[in-house]
């Protein structure tokens, strides 16, 4: 059995180099071949599935990510539902992530490409309070994050377009927080609300009828699976609950006291409640009016 050579995987000047406290740069100049392939601007084939190969269709793309605000911290929820063209490829995939301790991460686009920014993205988080001995800012994860969707901008001109939604809880101010980000990675942060992915326009319809401001955080998850069930009532690619299969949209909570995934048993009472009241009201809850002053 062969020893581990490790001069024959990794430059050991990266170790040596004095660098900074990016996880990213020490991988880019240690091992490249280890990044996302479309992150470190590899050439991506059309019979990879680019916008204009055959294959396009084979890929798996993730869908409808919504997030909000509430009183004690914010809360974001992801749908299950992968497709590859007009294929459901998979039923249950899992889109919200914990980046780290007080923030968590939502994927819409090229799931593969997702999910390996994401990893990436929490190692990096991981790696600078290693180094520094503290964690980053919200608004450093921001920025970093927005530095990873970045680095897939040849990627995503070929199609294979990957876009997250951070939300977290800022422990300077004490205050929740959520940014969205565009394929060039522009970082743009958001009030009240948010979402990314094919059932967003529907779900942005549905919150603006039933969000308001200083909700609890059981009503905001409740608006959320209203949110996500609307957007798979219009849009074919997001899934909506599946009773038969007990697979129910992925709910995770970012507070004071950290980031928090909602059991398939807490999210399964929303979704029962929410379709009782549906058996009523098949277009759901109608918003309040308040009259005008005169």
């Amino acid at each position: 059995m062969g020893g581990f050579e490790p001069q024959a995987r990794w430059q050991a000047s990266a170790f040596l180099a004095a660098g900074s406290s990016s996880f990213t740069d020490f991988l880019t100049m240690a091992a490249p071949e280890l990044l996302p392939r479309a992150a470190h601007g590899d050439a991506v084939s059309p019979a990879a599935g680019t916008a204009s190969g055959g294959a396009a269709g084979e890929i798996s793309h993730g869908t409808t990510i919504v997030t909000a605000v509430c009183e004690t911290g914010v809360v974001m929820a992801g749908d299950r539902r992968a497709t590859a063209g007009n294929m459901i490829s998979s039923r249950d995939i899992e889109k919200v992530f914990r980046s780290d301790e007080f923030s968590c991460v939502g994927i819409s686009g090229v799931a593969g490409i997702g999910v390996d920014m994401v990893r990436l993205f929490s190692v990096e988080l991981e790696h600078y309070e290693k180094l520094e001995g503290r964690s980053l800012s919200l608004e450093g994860k921001a920025n970093r994050l927005a530095g990873l969707v970045r680095s897939n901008l040849g990627g995503a001109m070929q199609g294979l377009v990957a876009v997250p939604l951070l939300a977290g809880y800022d422990e300077e101010t004490s205050q929740p927080r959520i940014f969205s980000f565009d394929v060039a990675g522009g970082k743009y942060e958001e009030r009240r609300f948010a979402m990314i992915g094919s059932g967003s326009v529907f779900a942005r319809g549905s919150l603006k009828k039933l969000y308001r401001d200083d909700m609890s955080l059981s009503d905001v998850v409740l608006a959320l699976i209203e949110a996500l069930y609307d957007a798979a009532d219009d849009d074919s690619a997001t899934g909506g609950p599946d009773m038969a299969r007990r697979i129910y949209p992925i709910v995770a909570t970012v507070t004071a006291d950290g980031f928090a995934r909602l059991s398939d048993d807490e999210v399964g009472r929303y979704v029962n409640a929410m379709i009782a009241e549906r058996m009523q009201r098949p277009d759901g809850p109608a918003a309040p009016l308040e009259a005008a002053a005169p």
